[in-house]
């Protein structure tokens, strides 16, 4: 296994483990902690892919876009699948940063099957 091929799995592992936290912050009814942990899940997945092309930034937004540059419109990860990483990125942005900001049940639902379905595709992507 190459270099960033260890990286990429370390990094996708990582999503992992998140993505479990957020599940008990979830459980808990911890609604933006369970947000944050869903953004850096999904922020890790993407991070894993960019490691196999030996790309990443210091940035999120840096991360994001070479994310999009690379993966998306290169018809590698879906468009639609795609979208939830800057929408998960502005809603944590939201409710880290906003004084009255607050997730709820419903969009955390939903969010968490997003995700989900984002990393499965990162994974698929790792396997090939």
């Amino acid at each position: 296994m190459t270099p960033s091929e260890s990286l990429a799995h370390h990094r996708m592992s990582r999503a992992l483990a998140t993505l479990d936290d957020a599940d008990v912050l979830i459980d808990g009814k911890r609604w933006n902690s369970a947000l944050n942990r869903l953004y850096y899940a999904a922020f890790y997945a993407a991070r894993a892919l960019l490691a196999t092309q030996n790309l990443d930034s210091s940035r999120h937004s840096g991360v994001i876009s070479l994310f999009q540059e690379h993966f998306v419109r290169t018809g590698v990860v879906p468009q639609e699948t795609a979208r939830t990483l800057p929408r998960l990125f502005e809603k944590r942005q939201t409710t880290d940063y906003g004084d009255y900001a607050e997730a709820t049940h419903d969009e955390i639902v939903a969010l968490r099957l997003q995700v989900g379905v984002f990393i499965e595709a990162c994974e698929v992507v790792l396997r090939r």
